[in-house]
C-alpha cells in the first residue's frame, strides 16, 4: 500500500499488520486490582513502565487499599515513589484520588469515564488505561508518548495535543480494537519506531508509512 492512501485504509493496514505481530498486546504495568492499576498508571507518567513495576510490589504492600493511602503521611508515599519522578505532585495525586474514592465511591475505583476524571491527577489517558485494562471497557484510546508520536508520524492524526489525537483515532479504528491497538502502537514504538532514529528498514510498517517528520529515509 502506499504511503500516501487515504486514512481509513492506512488504518485498516497498520491494524492488521500490527495484531499480527503483536497479538497479545497488553498492559505492562503489573496490579492485582483496579486500585493498583490507577496508582501505577499515575506513576506511570513521565517513567518508564520497567521502572514502575520496580517499585509498585513494595508500594502495593506498604499501601493495600484506599484508606491506607489516605492515612499515611504524605511523605512516606513520595518516599516509596521517589525514583518514579515527580513524586511531590505523584504522592499529591494519589492521595487526593483515594480520598475521593473513599468520600464519593465507596472506597472503589469506579467504571466511567466522567467518575474518573473527577479525580486529582486523573485525565483521560489514565482512565482510557484503567477502563480498558481492568474493565474492559472501550471508552477511548489511550494516547500516551509513543501512541502520540507514532500516529503523527504514519499520518493517521496530524493533531498537536493527545486528546486531539485520541479524537482523530477514534474514527479510523474499531472501537473493539482500541485497547489492543494503544498497546500495539506502544509495542511497536519500543521494538523500532524510536522517537529517535527509528530503524525504519526492519519496520513492518515501512511500506505504507509516510515517515512524517523522519529526517534520514
Amino acid at each position: 500500500m502506499p504511503a500516501s492512501a487515504p486514512r481509513h485504509l492506512l488504518a485498516r493496514t497498520i491494524l492488521r499488520r500490527l495484531k499480527k505481530a503483536f497479538p497479545e498486546a497488553g498492559c505492562s504495568l503489573r496490579f492485582r486490582s483496579p486500585l493498583e492499576l490507577l496508582v501505577a498508571t499515575i506513576l506511570s507518567a513521565q517513567c518508564t513502565d520497567v521502572q514502575v513495576n520496580k517499585i509498585t510490589p513494595a508500594l502495593f504492600e506498604r499501601f493495600p487499599s484506599a484508606k491506607d493511602y489516605v492515612e499515611a503521611p504524605l511523605e512516606q508515599i513520595e518516599e516509596s515513589i521517589k525514583s518514579t519522578g515527580f513524586y511531590h505532585n505523584k504522592a499529591k495525586n494519589i492521595q487526593g484520588s483515594c480520598r475521593m474514592l473513599l468520600e464519593r465511591f465507596g472506597g472503589e475505583v469506579p467504571n466511567t469515564m466522567e467518575a474518573l476524571i473527577s479525580l486529582p491527577g486523573v485525565g483521560r489517558k489514565t482512565a482510557n488505561v484503567v477502563l480498558g485494562n481492568w474493565f474492559g471497557l472501550a471508552e477511548g484510546i489511550t494516547v500516551d508518548t509513543h501512541v502520540f508520536r507514532l500516529s503523527r508520524r504514519l499520518g493517521l492524526a496530524v493533531g498537536n495535543t493527545p486528546e486531539k489525537v485520541e479524537q482523530e483515532l477514534v474514527v479510523l479504528f474499531p472501537k473493539k480494537n482500541w485497547t489492543l491497538l494503544s498497546h500495539a502502537l506502544i509495542l511497536h514504538g519500543r521494538d523500532c519506531c524510536r522517537a529517535q532514529r527509528p530503524d525504519c528498514k526492519r519496520c513492518r510498517l515501512n511500506d505504507c508509512c509516510p515517515q512524517i517528520g523522519v529526517r534520514e529515509r
